[in-house]
């Protein structure tokens, strides 16, 4: 009689002790930067507060009003994200094309640019090359920009579960007579409904906290719960109204994050089988694929491509200067472009290293945790990537006001502020990749006598290394763009460059707009760099997880 296999169930890192460490780390760090500060603001919002209730504070505010326009916009921004992004998740998704690394640099580069940069970049083009539509400011020009910087979103978290979708079944139904349309709505589509509601999810949740573009953009007319934080807090110094709204926004984005969480289930996801490959276009097939590509460049490229030229001719009609590069060089109130932009790689560095470790340990916590556990873990972890910068911001402010100097002063405070907001990408890059390890190879190595740590140390880290490269590349460039909470925390000597491009347009002078135009140019190539070796870091990742899949199989 054949013997059964019990399986064994391993997860990575230690047990016992050494997980209840591996939580406490990522908690402790969250406690400190995320709820420190909060729990500051709340405190001085009781004690400066007349005995108005929170009911109170919010009618006075007119809070019905702004959560109305804040999910209004948000709710149209994420239709727009979804209807726009289709052409692109197609292309990525479906077609092999040579320079497709090329392509989602493209894609991405947006989304994790400065908002103050992307708030430039649409002022430039909606007061010059599409001028002629009238919406320079206003509700529509927030609109545009959100896409714009949004659609990487959609595309990578929809274009992966596309790409990963069995292909025969949607062959099947085309043999049985199905037409190309009725084929992918009966048999391609409902598999991907929660892709597209995880994206979308994600997106209503970056629109609805949205601010530089907003501030930017929205002209003083468009008044959201964000700026309306801002306003209280700052325009008239009303703490107890900050707070009330801030709380409300809270509740806001854990409600984003709940449906995220539903909509991203493992039981939900798509069909099993074999992936779909991609097809080189060839024929006719070129023209609906050349059609893409150019939708993409336009709709991606072509903003950037309209800085680049603001950057060098800062007026509509005016002379064509170098005079704003050459301005990267020259001192501010003691300091210049390219020094920020030395001190922003620095800190930007600094907040990356924390970011992979307390992200990694934290990725590690919440895939040894199940049940209710896992859902509330992972809300807890999103919830610093979604609440207002500006209730941090001010937080901080408040929370270290009540410290000695030496640690107000620190240089790491600014890189934990940043790695703050960087935890969450890394939690989301690392946590996958760890499920995809398989379980025989920890239960192999706990067969031969392997520990905890060292199962971890010699199955999962070699797994998952590329995995946390690409995290580290998204936690880098997501600290060198954070304009929010550091833009409350900078002094003289400690200004990042998004600050400075900020500071810059509020300064009047054709030679400071030009000098703001070239420090976002700047930026964006910083950050296209960066992102180019994440995708090429990514592209060797996945050929190296194939690889190791057949010579797993060999071996078991």
């Amino acid at each position: 009689m054949a013997r059964r296999r019990r399986s064994l169930t391993v997860r990575p890192g230690p047990g016992g002790r050494g997980f209840g460490v591996i939580t406490l780390v990522p908690v402790l760090f969250v406690a400190v930067f995320f709820g420190w500060p909060v729990v500051a603001l709340i405190n001085r919002a009781t004690r400066t507060s007349d005995g108005t209730g929170i009911v109170g504070l919010l009618r006075n505010t007119d809070a019905v009003g702004l959560l109305g326009i804040t999910l209004g916009q948000a709710l149209a921004s994420t239709l727009l994200v979804t209807v726009v992004s289709i052409p692109i998740v197609w292309l990525v998704a479906r077609v092999d094309l040579p320079g497709s690394r090329l392509l989602m640099v493209a894609v991405t580069v947006p989304f994790v640019l400065p908002t103050v940069v992307v708030g430039i970049v649409f002022r430039a083009v909606l007061g010059g090359p599409l001028a002629g539509l009238g919406i320079e400011t206003g509700f529509w020009a927030v609109l545009v920009a959100h896409v714009f910087l949004n659609v990487a979103v959609f595309v990578r978290v929809v274009g992966a579960a596309l790409r990963s979708q069995a292909g025969r079944a949607a062959e099947a139904a085309r043999c049985l007579g199905a037409g190309p349309l009725r084929a992918f709505v009966t048999v391609s589509l409902p598999p991907l409904l929660p892709a597209v509601g995880a994206a979308a999810s994600l997106v209503f949740l970056f629109c609805s906290t949205s601010f530089g573009v907003i501030i930017i953009l929205g002209d003083g007319r468009l008044r959201t719960l964000e700026t309306e934080i801002y306003q209280q807090a700052i325009g008239y110094f009303r703490i107890p109204e900050a707070v009330a709204l801030s709380m409300l926004q809270i509740v806001v984005v854990i409600g984003a994050l709940l449906l995220t969480r539903i909509f991203s289930d493992p039981a939900a996801s798509g069909a099993a089988g074999s992936p779909a490959r991609r097809r080189r276009p060839n024929g006719w097939m070129w023209l609906p694929v050349a059609a893409a590509i150019g939708y993409t460049l336009v709709l991606m490229v072509g903003p950037l491509l309209v800085l680049a030229i603001r950057s060098v001719r800062p007026t509509a009609g005016g002379d064509w200067t170098l005079r704003g590069y050459r301005g990267l060089g020259e001192q501010v109130n003691g300091i210049s472009p390219l020094d920020t932009l030395g001190y922003s790689l620095t800190t930007a560095a600094s907040a990356t290293a924390i970011a992979v470790v307390v992200g990694t340990l934290g990725a590690i916590a919440l895939h040894r945790a199940s049940g209710p556990f896992a859902v509330i873990g992972t809300v807890l972890a999103m919830i610093p990537l979604g609440v207002s910068a500006v209730t941090l911001g001010f937080g901080y402010l408040i929370a270290l006001a009540e410290l000695p100097a030496e640690v107000s002063a620190s240089p790491l405070v600014i890189p934990c502020v940043q790695a703050l907001i960087a935890v969450p990408f890394v939690i989301r890059v690392v946590l996958p990749a760890l499920e995809s390890v398989p379980a025989r190879l920890r239960q192999a190595a706990v067969v031969c006598g392997a520990s905890p740590w060292r199962v971890f140390w010699t199955v999962d880290l070699p797994t998952i290394g590329r995995s946390l490269g690409a995290a580290g590349g998204f936690a880098f460039v997501m600290a060198l763009g954070e304009f929010g909470a550091t833009g409350f925390l900078a002094q003289a000597d400690t200004t990042t460059l998004p600050v400075l491009i900020g500071s810059g347009l509020n300064r009047p002078g054709a030679d400071n707009l030009a000098t703001a135009m070239a420090s976002a140019m700047l930026l964006v190539a910083v950050t296209a760099l960066a992102v180019t070796v994440i995708e090429l870091l990514g592209t060797r990742t996945r050929r190296a997880a194939g690889k190791d899949s057949r010579e797993m199989q060999a071996v078991i």
